[in-house]
């Protein structure tokens, strides 16, 4: 993987010097640690004119480190009153002969650019931007097998949790349990907060599990997610408890059914992002569901759970093969509940067979 992370630094660095700068750091956890293979807390990442390094402050007692460093780098542990890892990255720059630094102005706080800017008075600061998240957009294979296995943990525990007894349990417990069963399986964690909703609740993007339980006749909406060796994935399932679905349920299902697929059969190389959007959204709206709509129908995913690029009404670019993104329409009915279905898919021409579905737990309306 050494090879990897050095030909990611060497990607940044070509930029760096197309925008003036020989020299960056890099503050923002995921980015340091696609381009390090760790991110220690309080870690930042120095691309030097004659040397890289990754700056941190010694771990607190007993805490793990995700991820480990890329051998090739050297790593600077700071003493434990050592001050700012930022800081004393653009000391270590001036050291190295540095007139300018090119720092992530969208995630280095006010605070730590005026210590830098008093400790180092006569570097000029730029502005490295989103470079490292464009760079991050298109997985490798290696990112991808990742993600790969993450989804079939997030279907695993999905899995298990559908043959239990559902009926009379609370929402809050039902998370909890999916979110044990995927470190039970291998994953590092859940990839964000596990969302279950019932009945009303259902279908709600987002939704923060309460002490409802389960009852006779509800929908039930699942949305969790596994990380695997620091790569996040994303599925969501909706489905109705102990009862044939009433009619109102299966037209709902369906609408929402016939959206996530017209989204992914939008996922295509050279697809506008927002063509995507419009793909799903559209079939919503001839439904007559225009109101309350998820803000976007989809988001990459990697490093973070919601990254580059999003699938969004006035979202501008076009997907690249081998991005990973989700799908994920839905509709809420204020008071009766919703429907939503969310996949984890990387994007493939079509010689290739098509978008690569990585979360596989069925599609169909069950009841449970």
């Amino acid at each position: 993987m050494s090879e990897v992370y050095a030909a990611r630094r060497e990607r940044l660095r070509e930029r760096c010097a197309a925008g003036g700068s020989a020299t960056a750091l890099v503050t923002r956890p995921a980015n340091v640690r696609y381009l390090a293979g760790a991110a220690p807390p309080g870690a930042v990442l120095l691309l030097g004119s004659s040397e890289d390094l990754l700056l941190c402050g010694a771990p607190p007692s007993g805490e793990a480190v995700e991820g480990r460093p890329d051998e090739a780098l050297r790593v600077q542990v700071l003493p434990r009153a050592g001050g700012d890892a930022a800081v004393a990255a653009a000391d270590a720059a001036i050291a190295q002969g540095a007139d300018s630094l090119a720092v992530e102005e969208h995630h280095l706080t006010v605070t730590r650019h005026r210590a830098i800017g008093a400790v180092a008075p006569r570097l000029r600061l730029a502005d490295l931007g989103g470079a490292v998240e464009q760079l991050r957009v298109i997985k490798d294979e290696e990112e991808i097998s990742c993600l790969r296995i993450g989804a079939e943990i997030a279907d695993q525990a999905l899995g298990e949790l559908l043959e239990s007894i559902l009926v009379g349990r609370t929402e809050r417990h039902l998370a909890l349990e999916l979110e044990r069963r995927l470190v039970d399986h291998g994953a590092d964690g859940p990839a964000f907060a596990t969302s279950v909703g019932t009945g009303p609740n259902s279908g709600r993007r987002g939704h923060r599990p309460t002490d409802r339980r389960v009852e006779e006749g509800d929908f039930l909406s699942v949305c969790l997610g596994a990380t695997y060796r620091g790569y996040r994935c994303e599925i969501g399932r909706t489905f109705v408890i102990g009862t044939s679905p009433a009619d109102w349920q299966i037209e709902l299902y369906d609408v929402v059914f016939a959206a996530q697929r017209a989204g992914r059969e939008a996922l295509v190389p050279g697809a506008a992002y927002r063509d995507v959007d419009r793909a799903a959204r559209q079939v919503l709206d001839s439904a007559g569901h225009t109101e309350g709509l998820p803000a976007l129908t989809g988001h990459g995913v990697g490093l973070e759970i919601d990254e580059d690029p999003q699938l969004a009404p006035a979202a501008m670019g076009k997907l690249d093969t081998c991005v990973p993104v989700t799908v994920e329409p839905g509709v809420h009915l204020p008071g009766r509940g919703g429907v939503r279905i969310d996949d984890t898919l990387v994007v493939r021409p079509e010689a290739d067979g098509g978008p690569e579905l990585l979360t596989i737990t069925t599609k169909e309306l069950l009841a449970l």
